[in-house]
Formats: C-alpha cells, structure tokens, sequence
C-alpha cells in the first residue's frame, strides 16, 4: 500500500488591510499561478486515475 504524505495545515488567509492596490495585484497574480499549479495536478492525477481504470477494467 502506498503511504501518502501528510498534509500540511492549513495557512491562514493573509491579512489584506495593509497592502496596496499594487501588492493586491501582486497577491492575486500569486494566487491565480497556484490556482493554476492545482488544476494541473488534478488533470494529471485524473490521466493517472484513467490509465489505471483501462489497465484494471475487465
């Protein structure tokens, strides 16, 4: 069986009060590129889960 990492906690929401409009532009380019780095994983994660489903399908 294989053994999964754990997973990490949760962060807590950055506090936006103080930032400027700039850093806010910033913050969301980051947040769109993990955003995008999540939606790779879950279509690779489906390829895998696809190719194991034909291997295994009688």
């Amino acid at each position: 069986m294989i053994e999964e990492e754990p997973r990490p906690l949760p962060q807590r929401p950055r506090p936006l009060d103080n930032l400027s409009i700039e850093e806010l532009e910033e913050y969301i380019v980051e947040l769109k590129g993990e955003i995008a780095r999540a939606e790779q994983m879950i279509a690779a994660k489906r390829d895998f889960r696809g190719a194991a489903d034909a291997v295994f399908k009688f």
